[in-house]
């Protein structure tokens, strides 16, 4: 595939804001027709003195597009209207210097995510960048419960048996316990 060809083709890129910010860049993607995840989380909060349900990204300061890499960058270079948005980007070394990509995430591990993410439980864990002991596990699929689907190496965190899940140069996300019965070696 040609440079001009890999760039015209749609991807999904991990974007970056300030300040939590990251709802209020979702939402104007979204309404500028753009695919999107921004994985929140529900909590029941007390508010001056009362019980209230609010809405928090489980990833602060993070959300996903989808789109091409001319497409985000008319989005994420929009000062006007997006002044606290940023790609994240990969850094490569060329020679002696350092050259920065958008940083894009295949699409299996975004569903990986999005099946994480989606479960109804706050035993999350989230490290950024890849944890070292998650690399040597044995890399399995989650075959029953809530994670169901999810393909990952096994880690061990806290005493627990859980699955890992690496973003290529962003995060680690691993799920909670899983026992063993709901897990199949993967080849």
């Amino acid at each position: 595939m040609s440079t001009r060809n890999a760039l015209s083709r749609p991807h999904w890129y991990a974007l970056r804001t300030t300040y939590g910010r990251e709802k209020k860049a979702y939402d104007y993607f979204i309404k500028n027709n753009v695919v999107a995840f921004y994985p929140t989380l529900t909590r029941v909060k007390l508010v001056d003195g009362k019980r209230r349900t609010v809405e928090e990204s489980r990833l602060p300061n993070i959300f996903f597009a989808y789109g091409t890499e001319e497409q985000m960058k008319s989005l994420v270079y929009d000062n006007v209207n997006l002044p606290y948005l940023r790609f994240y980007y990969r850094h490569l070394h060329v020679g002696n210097n350092v050259v920065k990509k958008p940083l894009i995430v295949p699409d299996h591990q975004i569903e990986n995510l999005r099946i994480i993410c989606a479960a109804d439980t706050e035993n999350l864990i989230v490290s950024m960048g890849e944890i070292e002991k998650f690399k040597e596990g044995q890399p399995v699929r989650i075959i029953e419960g809530q994670f169901a689907g999810v393909v990952g190496r096994v880690a061990r965190y806290q005493g627990q048996q859980r699955v890992a899940v690496v973003i290529d140069g962003l995060m680690t996300v691993a799920t909670a316990y899983i026992p063993s019965a709901f897990l199949e070696k993967v080849k």
